[in-house]
């Protein structure tokens, strides 16, 4: 009669954890997606440009540069006094010193002021990310 209990009462168990984990797995909260539509468009040194367009909530540049990874963006770069300052987009390496090349940004079609570390989010932002050679 006792093994007949701990059957009974494992499979209770067992019953009870599955319920459990289907009710959590349907009523989680869910993420959610961004409020503000933007695009980033990286252009490289020979003219190919590579469109990343999000849903975010990023507050700064940096941070729907984070979430454009998922879309394949990479990047890489070193914090200086101004900030971080991006050497390589996509795999391809810019560097002032060698040939005058750095990574230009444009929101909106104007020069950003501010670093990436900085640059506001707003909805409806279309960012450039330019290879540029400095004549």
């Amino acid at each position: 009669m006792n093994k007949k209990k701990v059957i009974l009462g494992s499979g209770i168990l067992v019953v009870l954890i599955v319920a459990m984990t289907l009710i959590w797995t349907n009523f989680r909260e869910k993420p959610v997606e961004g409020s503000k539509a933007i695009t980033i468009e990286v252009v490289d040194s020979k003219g190919k440009s590579t469109v990343y367009e999000l849903k975010t909530n990023a507050k700064y540049l940096i941070n729907a540069m984070d979430e454009a990874k998922e879309q394949g963006l990479s990047y890489e770069g070193e914090e200086g006094p101004y900030g971080l300052s991006i050497s390589k987009v996509n795999g391809e390496r810019a560097d002032y010193t060698l040939d005058g090349a750095y990574w230009g940004f444009n929101v909106n079609g104007e020069y950003c002021n501010l670093g990436v570390s900085k640059q506001p989010v707003e909805d409806g932002d279309e960012f450039e990310i330019v290879y540029t050679k400095a004549e």
